[in-house]
């Protein structure tokens, strides 16, 4: 498992990781039930305190996206890659939202919307 930490991102640390490992899951790299690094070996690995790497796993946890099991270590959770996507596309709903009431505000025409949707779509 790959995380890189950015001390220059207004994200904090411990969301960093959150964020890295959710990304990992969705892409399939982590799969149900893969161990995790422990607590130690991660924050050592990344060179940061074990206080923030509990805090991400404590989150991850909390959300179900992982399982602790007590002397054990952290596990991937089941199910959490289609409770992720749905998260996921509840966000682009509300982003496609703000873009369309901005637009509409201003008069744009949804062919002109969907250019701009577009341009920007294959821009990646």
């Amino acid at each position: 498992m790959r995380i890189i930490i950015s001390n220059f991102s207004n994200q904090p640390i411990y969301d960093q990781i959150v964020t890295q490992i959710k990304d990992l899951i969705m892409q399939s790299k982590l799969k149900e039930a893969e161990p995790l690094p422990s607590i130690r070996n991660l924050a050592k690995e990344l060179q940061i305190s074990v206080i923030t790497t509990k805090r991400a796993y404590d989150e991850l946890e909390k959300e179900g996206f992982i399982v602790t099991v007590p002397g054990k270590g952290s596990y991937i959770a089941a199910g959490n890659k289609e409770l992720l996507l749905e998260k996921r596309i509840k966000i682009v709903e509300e982003k496609l939202s703000e873009a369309v009431l901005a637009g509409k505000s201003i008069h744009l025409s949804l062919e002109k919307l969907r250019e701009m949707l577009t341009l920007l779509y294959e821009e990646e």
